[in-house]
């Protein structure tokens, strides 16, 4: 997902500490939950009902984590994907659909990749939504329901100054216009390398758009060039066109005479136009408030199968937390 930039842009590590609002890009962080949290075998967790789990687990307990580093999370959902953006969503959904017969295959021989193609197999549908917005909503999270792509909305109210961060893996927000986006802010901590019995650790990157710009001598439009080159969510990439080839060709030629070099053709025009001016919104509130715990209990516990010890600590947490907020923000005024 996202454009594959690589290792093309600059970043710095960052302290959750250090931030202070943000709005997370919510299916990407959901896909990463619904991958990374599942049994050895690759099954998801799952509640007695044999509803998925994995993404509720993921929700409730690291954003407990970031807030109790100090951070107030915004949760954006997609909208509507654009017409552009058609054939991607089916060739995603054909890469899932393999993904799950692969991997119920894996499943029944035992072996060892059935993790691989669950992970691949993840999806959201309409209750794995329904009930990320009802967790959030009970855990006083705001909530922003995006006319279009949620990068992309959250990255204007990044420039609009509502929120300090855009946070998604993808970099697609940086096109979109984000000053500051945060990567691995959700899935921060031990992480084992596809394919291979090797761990590293992963904690939380900062790319700054000024400083992205200044340092590879580009302007945003330029940037978005280098992006359509390698490939976005709105087309196929030039084929044998890695990242740093395409910063030198949009550098020294521009895109057209770039794809008319490589002889390939791309409606480049539009894809532009939708990173500068994409569909957005006003309408919403960014309210944090305390989290209803008895809903809560409700949802969690009895509906789900949560242990209630983990979720009351968890809840205490979140509360000391916003207290201590709430004290440093009162100090500010005395």
């Amino acid at each position: 997902m996202g454009v594959p930039f690589g290792d093309l842009l600059p970043r710095t590590k960052i302290d959750l500490e250090h931030i202070d609002t943000v709005a997370i890009d919510a299916y990407n962080a959901i896909y990463q939950f619904l991958s990374i949290i599942r049994q050895r075998d690759g099954t998801p967790l799952m509640d007695s009902t044999g509803g998925v789990t994995s993404h509720l687990s993921g929700l409730f307990y690291r954003t407990a984590n970031i807030i109790e580093a100090g951070v107030r999370p915004v949760y954006v959902f997609d909208g509507k994907p654009p017409e552009m953006k058609k054939d991607t969503v089916i060739r995603r959904r054909e890469t899932r659909e393999r993904a799950t017969q692969e991997w119920v295959q894996a499943r029944a021989e035992g072996r060892a990749d059935a993790f691989k193609y669950a992970q691949a197999s993840a999806r959201i549908d309409n209750q794995v939504l329904e009930s990320s917005i009802a967790l959030l909503r009970y855990l006083g999270i705001p909530v922003v329901l995006a006319p279009s792509e949620g990068e992309a909305q959250a990255a204007y109210m990044t420039i609009k100054g509502d929120v300090s961060y855009t946070g998604s893996q993808d970099a697609d927000a940086l096109l979109f216009g984000t000053p500051r986006l945060v990567r691995n802010l959700t899935i921060t901590g031990r992480r084992k390398l596809p394919g291979k019995n090797v761990y590293v650790s992963i904690s939380p990157e900062l790319f700054e758009l000024d400083f992205i710009l200044s340092s590879l001598e580009l302007t945003r439009e330029q940037l978005i060039e280098v992006g359509i080159l390698v490939g976005t969510d709105y087309n196929k990439g030039v084929k044998g066109i890695g990242p740093k080839k395409a910063l030198r060709m949009i550098k020294s030629v521009g895109i057209a005479e770039a794809l008319d070099n490589l002889g390939a053709s791309i409606d480049y025009g539009p894809i532009k136009q939708f990173f500068l001016e994409p569909d957005v919104t006003d309408e919403y509130s960014l309210a944090w408030t305390p989290p209803k715990e008895q809903e809560l209990f409700s949802f969690l516990c009895d509906e789900h199968g949560f242990s209630r010890d983990r979720v009351e600590n968890t809840l205490k947490r979140i509360a000391t937390a916003q207290q201590g907020a709430d004290q440093r923000s009162l100090a500010q005024w005395l």
